[in-house]
């Protein structure tokens, strides 16, 4: 199975298990790629939900405004939901089962002969605190690393405008799929490792990646949390620092696959104990 990963300037092409952070500065343009991954899920069989801060009957009237989209309401091939009807705007979401909600209405679909299900979730509403961002951040690598291995794909929107860069930034490096300059870095699941890394951790990533590491918690296996990051361009010495504090925190060896040759050198030369690099190829 091969998901995308990348930055992407629109919401098509994507499979059945790919996983997008959506920030916008305008509403109509994030509704209107969420109308096009949610027709795009129709066609590959999923079960599509839209979910927002609005009324469920004003999310649906959305929809409706789609070709086809009245009639997927009406037989249960797609849904809305309103973020208010089920959350407090000062909420903290509790990780795991939120996943776990997720991953509920998956099996569901499947058991009803869809492929999958593909949601499409303005959640801004769900971060405005700087108490949800580590929940929520949290959350975001969880289910991706649940979408690694079952059929649920996921538009995430998030409103820079309200929220700031920084903020969108802390929640867009756990997505395998980003907008233009959302982070400089991604950190995401994997079905083969611990987790995925891609993109630049360079200065730019100096007070994010450490951050984005205690907020995804990689998983470890046999004391070693080995990471793919086939897909970064370059890792500082700050980031293999970072990786090198976490292995320590968690005691753990931190097994970095890269064809990168500068990483090996820098750990040699600062004699950084808990991390180390394989070949990724």
């Amino acid at each position: 199975m091969v998901r995308a990963s990348g930055t992407v300037d629109n919401a098509l092409g994507l499979g059945l298990h790919d996983h997008v952070c959506w920030s916008y500065d305008d509403d109509a343009e994030f509704r209107s790629h969420a109308r096009d991954f949610l027709i795009e899920g129709l066609a590959l069989g999923q079960r599509v939900c839209y979910i927002g801060d609005d009324t469920a009957d004003a999310l649906a009237a959305d929809l409706r405004e789609v070709d086809g989209m009245d009639a997927a309401l009406r037989r249960g091939a797609a849904c809305v939901a309103a973020v208010r009807d089920t959350y407090r705007p000062d909420a903290v979401v509790e990780p795991a089962a939120q996943v776990a909600t997720y991953a509920s209405a998956t099996e569901q679909a499947l058991a009803d002969g869809f492929s999958g299900l593909r949601v499409a979730a303005d959640v801004t509403t769900m971060v405005r605190q700087p108490a949800q961002h580590d929940a929520f951040a949290r959350y975001e690598h969880l289910v991706d690393r649940y979408m690694t291995v079952r059929p649920f794909a996921a538009l995430c929107g998030y409103d820079r405008v309200e929220l700031g860069k920084r903020a969108v930034a802390q929640l867009a490096c756990m997505h395998p799929n980003t907008t233009e300059d959302a982070t400089p870095f991604r950190l995401y699941g994997s079905a083969d490792c611990s987790a995925e890394l891609a993109g630049d951790l360079d200065i730019l990533s100096a007070e994010l990646f450490p951050l984005a590491l205690r907020r995804a918690e990689p998983h470890p296996s046999a004391g070693r949390v080995v990471l793919d990051a086939s897909r970064v361009d370059f890792m500082d010495h700050r980031s293999l620092m970072a990786l090198d504090d976490h292995a320590r925190d968690h005691g753990v060896t931190v097994v970095v696959r890269t064809d990168l040759h500068t990483p090996a050198h820098v750990i040699e030369a600062l004699k950084l104990t808990g991390v180390r690099v394989d070949s990724a190829t």
